[in-house]
């Protein structure tokens, strides 16, 4: 009834305008000479790289964990454990389902995508605390 409508909504059209908004309020402040700078780009780069190894290691962080555990869990719940929320969780439940379409995870991999947040957190203000400290 009404939620399912207000929850299509908000997971199609209303994140797309949200999406759209900022991305336009974002760029009418950026100016081409200051973001296309060799640091810029570095800085994009070390975080795609950052991204992957995130993935990597909690599919990683998984397959040790159920060669050392009675109770096996999917390996793809480690790969939501980096903090791009709810994607990383999606992606993880989007290629089970695609393997075994009984295979809902969606659910199960938010806890960990909720806990890269935290983390991330965590280590931002860790990281604060030495830099200001320096």
């Amino acid at each position: 009834g009404v939620v399912e409508r207000l929850s299509d909504t908000v997971q199609n059209g209303l994140i797309n305008i949200v999406t759209i908004f900022l991305g336009l309020s974002v760029g009418a402040k950026l100016v081409a000479d200051k973001f296309l700078q060799p640091q810029t780009l570095g800085i994009l780069l070390l975080g795609v790289v950052a991204f992957g190894i995130g993935t990597a290691a909690g599919v990683l962080m998984a397959k040790l964990l159920n060669l050392c555990s009675k109770n096996k869990i999917n390996p793809l719940i480690g790969s939501a454990g980096v903090s791009a929320v709810p994607m990383a969780a999606r992606v993880s439940n989007k290629v089970g389902l695609e393997s075994d379409p009984q295979n809902f995870l969606l659910m199960h991999a938010m806890g960990p995508n909720v806990a890269g947040v935290i983390g991330s957190a965590i280590a931002a203000g860790v990281m604060l605390k030495y830099v200001l400290a320096m």
